[in-house]
């Protein structure tokens, strides 16, 4: 029984090898995906919150622009609240158009504003209206007018529904994917020891007996193939964030906890859930099906 029982366990370890890659391949898959889901809302709001909003002014009065800019900062919508004199304003129109007007025109035709962002919860046309009617109604005789992209801001919002759907199918598909394909590798690998599995309990051992060290040998090829996928992935994001400056607000402690806590209990869970069930399976057959 001996040999028998060693001779398997040397030769099960290759496929123990290729099972904890396999697992940690796909796990590494369900990683990148889980952290675009748990950073969608806040990739959304970001792109929101860089809508600008324009409050134009008729007043030149000094002390009137402060208090209008005072009444826009004190409210909880408003972030980043800005006087824009007209240099400023021409600033922002050529960097925003990639041009300069001052070859074609002598004078800056672009009025003063107070521009500010306002926080995404806030950026629907309705709160974005009901803003502006309060402004205007607050200094109507100083403010010619008030402009946001309307169009702009239902597009991000609906696109921003569309594609938590489209996240939301996707993830749900992706699990079901990864769940079977992490069970059909740790069956391939249990199945090399469905020899040992038999030979234990023809010679009177227990259940418990023979699945206690195989359950034990899938949670620790659980734990590695989760931290090999943490570690990939842990890399990938902060290569990413070298590479594009706004990723770099997206890596919250709290959701990298939770992402990578997600990774531990589904390789591990998943792990030892196969392989107990595989060496039930094998308890089960006779002896002559083994082959």
């Amino acid at each position: 029984m001996a040999g028998i029982g060693t001779g398997s366990l040397k030769r099960s370890k290759p496929n123990y090898i290729y099972s904890i890659i396999g697992v940690a391949i796909v796990l590494f898959i369900m990683g990148i995906m889980g952290w675009l889901f748990l950073n969608l809302h806040t990739i959304s709001d970001n792109f929101k919150e860089d809508i600008r909003i324009s409050v134009y002014l008729k007043t030149t009065d000094k002390n009137t622009i402060a208090n209008i800019q005072k009444f826009i900062a004190s409210k909880p919508y408003a972030k980043n609240v800005e006087y824009i004199d007209k240099e400023k304003a021409k600033a922002i129109w050529n960097k925003e158009n990639n041009e300069d007007w001052a070859k074609i025109l002598d004078v800056n035709p672009l009025p003063e504003s107070i521009d500010f962002f306002a926080k995404a919860k806030y950026i629907h046309i309705d709160s974005l209206n009901k803003i502006s009617a309060v402004i205007n109604t607050q200094f109507k005789n100083d403010i010619s007018e008030i402009q946001f992209p309307k169009s702009l801001v239902t597009s991000l919002n609906e696109r921003a529904t569309k594609m938590g759907l489209i996240f939301l199918v996707l993830s749900i598909v992706l699990c079901v994917i990864v769940i079977i394909s992490i069970d059909n590798t740790i069956r391939l690998a249990m199945f090399s020891n469905r020899f040992l599995i038999k030979t234990m309990q023809m010679v009177g051992a227990t259940r418990n007996f023979i699945a206690k060290p195989l359950l034990v040998r899938a949670l620790l090829n659980g734990l590695i193939s989760a931290f090999i996928a943490i570690f990939l992935l842990f890399g990938l994001i902060q290569w990413a964030g070298t590479q594009f400056p706004q990723i770099k607000a997206l890596q919250g402690v709290k959701t990298s906890i939770f992402l990578f806590g997600g990774l531990i209990i589904i390789g591990v869970g998943i792990s030892i859930f196969s392989t107990y069930r595989s060496v039930l399976k094998y308890l089960k057959m006779k002896l002559d099906d083994l082959y």
